[in-house]
């Protein structure tokens, strides 16, 4: 089936999406890891979430700095405040605390 037909049945709702149609076929696993991250962002993922997301991106050979420059790429698609408030379980899920102690500024 070629890419057409898959938008097709995607665009109908088309009753066998949930087991035939949604497989990926052609994304390598980094790159759907990341795709999976920049959704995660733009829906307000929970930090389980990217924890998955996270450690299959690393698993599939993705490096810490393409990880968070998946917030920079989405930012102008999802806005500046979707990425601040993503940022945090994203930061977590790296095992990053980017938490600030009392009195310290940037």
């Amino acid at each position: 089936m070629d890419y057409a037909e898959r938008l097709r049945r995607f665009s109908i709702n088309d009753e066998r999406l949930d087991t035939e149609f949604v497989k990926v076929r052609s994304l390598d696993a980094k790159t759907l890891a990341l795709a999976r991250i920049a959704a995660l962002v733009a829906i307000g993922g929970a930090e389980p979430s990217f924890g998955t997301e996270v450690d299959a991106a690393i698993g599939a050979g993705a490096t810490t700095d393409e990880i968070v420059d998946v917030l920079g790429g989405v930012t102008p698609v999802v806005g500046l405040a979707r990425v601040v408030a993503a940022t945090p379980n994203l930061a977590l899920a790296l095992g990053c605390d980017v938490g600030f102690p009392a009195g310290d500024e940037f």
